[in-house]
């Protein structure tokens, strides 16, 4: 851990004299605030100069909540009346780069109803606070926390759609990102200028000394990109530590005055209408000598500090963990401790996406059933956000006591999908591309969209019919399990259309050399045209995830919270998982991975606690011997007939 050698107060603006309170305000205050504050006094007790910290702290609350408009305050009233709000199975996001959806903010904003043609009531915009000029990470290497990318259009801009979204039942997600400001930063401009308090937000050392004591225990996150975890500022004169690039100065959480700018940016966003704020690269927050800096103790502190302070002043929003981590790591970011301690409220479930991607390519879930099974289970009050891509890479997370246990190796598991998956193993129908390879751990990961990946571009360009039908339906689904997994089900921009590869970043300077920009393509929406197509790819992919979305929105069954088991059968072709709820009854998902078709018991129905069972995606399920047999590269999605809402038409 690094200390701050002292504590300023930021520079916090706050309406003069006291806060008014109100009766809910005070409520919140007097549950929440005494947790908080021994939070607070864990990280930062042992600081000179607490009190004051934690005296504004409390201020700050007050000076946002004041400030709250009437409509929002409206909207934290009726989800603390209905806290699961974010559970229900009618939550469907979309996840896009807002430049690359509508151009600008107003933009985006012209779009919305082709949103509402998928049901989405989720919308993840990224890349919307200002960023450097040039090479920035997509975005997330921001100069101005306060203020919005100028190409999308202003503040007012942004409060303006966060309210037409609200009108249609859309919350809005952006990311803030936690660990790292751009170097351009007004904080590391002072700094570089030789402000010693705003030295102290950053991790900045004179020598290699220290830097290489840690570097011995350090991953390198872009060993090809960004090696190192350290970059020498010729101008502050210092090492600072950058674990992501060059031009990202990661913060300096010892330091309680960057946990309080930190708490003013996502009061500041709550109040422009913000309902999820996504904490990027929460993991790495906090530094340890000798740990590889990750998954931190005081990590989960801070993601609790700031869960319990915005619940005070805006309980309408939400947090969420992106932390990318092993399995075992990911669920206390959910608040699954020894005991468990209200933490993040949503969290993304990369390993299913990883598995899912391996089981298409070896059409055998059965190193995803001992994945999956092996995480342990979330709060009932949590849940994950599922996703078949998004706009990073995909990094081939197998553990190997998960691999071990179906008599595979790890690595050699891993190797294989990122052969397979920029197209070198016999076999593959993927186009995808390496990315941030590291020859010396065999690390590779996988650029792509989920067109490329699945074998829709490449049995396009083969004029292959057969092909093009099975790489269809594997895209398929791969959204089916992900809509039906539980959780809040995420599409990301241009699957629903099976958008290509996307290669006009390699004409870009600043984008060249980031492979993950083919799958970051712009929306073309005279291509978006031909879902209304008959016949057309456009058509087939739009209609069917339209209707799985229709489908999961109207049965409360699939709704997040309860419990997930994943089941074993004798086929490997097979994926089953069956959710329970207190409240809402039994689901029962099951995924044939392979192009043949794949045989489970009758009885496993039963098994999954449905007494009289119904089939909701019209998949021509027979029977052999009394056993269910399902079609290649289909998704069943079975519900109890008295709690089904409405029977869906048959998918197009």
């Amino acid at each position: 851990m690094i200390a701050a050698t002292h504590w300023a107060p930021p520079n916090l603006t706050e309406p003069a004299g006291d806060q008014p309170v109100d009766d809910h305000l005070a409520a919140r205050l007097a549950e929440r605030w005494p947790s908080a504050l021994n939070i607070l006094r864990s990280l930062y007790g042992r600081t000179a100069g607490f009190d004051e910290f934690a005296a504004r702290v409390r201020a700050r609350l007050l000076a946002s909540s004041a400030t709250r408009s009437k409509e929002l305050r409206a909207l934290d009233a009726a989800r603390e009346i209905a806290p699961d709000w974010f559970l229900r199975a009618d939550r469907i996001g979309y996840v896009a780069y807002a430049d690359r959806f509508g151009g600008t903010l107003d933009g985006v904003a012209a779009h919305l109803d082709y949103l509402g043609e998928l049901k989405v009531t989720y919308l993840h915009l990224m890349s919307v606070l200002r960023p450097r000029q040039g090479a920035n990470d997509g975005g997330y290497a921001v100069v101005d926390y306060g203020d919005v990318d100028r190409a999308l259009g202003t503040r007012s801009d942004l409060a303006s759609l966060a309210g037409q979204l609200r009108e249609r039942g859309i919350s809005l997600c952006l990311d803030l990102v936690l660990n790292h400001t751009a170097r351009e930063h007004p904080w590391a401009e002072a700094a570089r200028a030789g402000s010693q308090r705003h030295r102290d937000y950053y991790l900045m050392f004179p020598d290699r000394t220290v830097p290489d004591r840690y570097e011995a225990t350090l991953p390198e996150v872009f060993p090809t990109m960004a090696p190192g975890n350290f970059t020498w500022d010729p101008d502050a004169e210092a090492w600072v530590w950058t674990t992501f690039n060059t031009y990202q100065w990661d913060l300096n959480y010892a330091n309680p005055a960057v946990f309080a700018e930190m708490l003013s940016v996502m009061l500041d966003l709550a109040n422009l209408g913000v309902d999820v704020l996504r904490l990027d690269a929460i993991a790495f927050t906090w530094k340890r000598m000798g740990t590889n800096c990750q998954n931190q103790p005081e990590a989960h502190l801070l993601a609790q500090a700031y869960r319990l302070l915005v619940s005070i002043a805006a309980p309408g929003v939400l947090l969420k963990a992106e932390a990318i981590v092993a399995p075992g790591d990911l669920v206390p970011y959910l608040g699954a401790h020894r005991r468990y301690r209200p933490e993040c409220q949503i969290a993304y479930h990369n390993q299913l996406m990883v598995m899912l991607w391996s089981s298409l390519a070896t059409q055998d879930a059965r190193l995803a059933t001992e994945a999956l099974a092996a995480l342990p289970p979330t709060p009932p009050t949590t849940c994950f956000v599922t996703y078949l891509r998004c706009h990073d890479d995909i990094g081939w997370a197998v553990d190997d006591s998960d691999a071990g246990r179906v008599g595979i190796s790890g690595a050699a598991h891993r190797a294989y999908l990122a052969e397979f998956y920029r197209g070198d193993a016999p076999g593959s129908w993927s186009q995808g591309s390496p990315f941030s390879s590291n020859p010396e751990n065999g690390d590779e990961r996988t650029s792509g969209t989920a067109a490329a990946l699945s074998g829709i571009s490449a049995a396009r360009s083969s004029s292959d019919g057969a092909a093009l039908d099975r790489a269809i339906r594997r895209l398929l689904v791969g959204y089916s399990v992900v809509l039906g997994f539980g959780g809040i089900p995420l599409l990301y921009m241009g699957d629903e259309l099976g958008l290509d590869n996307d290669t006009s970043y390699l004409d870009h300077p600043d984008l060249v050399d980031d492979s993950r920009w083919m799958h970051r393509p712009a929306m073309p929406w005279d291509i978006a045209e031909r879902r209304r197509l008959p016949g057309s790819v456009e058509h087939r992919l739009f209609g069917s995830v339209r209707q799985l979305c229709e489908t999961r929105a109207v049965q409360r069954a699939m709704a997040a919270g309860g419990d997930t088991h994943l089941h074993r059968y004798d086929d490997p072709a097979i994926l089953a998982w069956a959710r329970s709820h207190p409240e809402h009854g039994n689901f029962f998902g099951i995924a044939n991975v392979a192009d043949r078709p794949a045989v489970v018991p009758h009885a496993a129905l039963g098994w999954a606690g449905l007494a009289d069972p119904i089939e909701l995606l019209h998949v021509d399920v027979t029977q052999r011997n009394g056993d269910l047999v399902i079609p290649p590269l289909s998704v069943c999605w079975y519900v109890d007939r008295a709690d089904t809402r409405v029977l869906p038409q048959p998918l197009g």
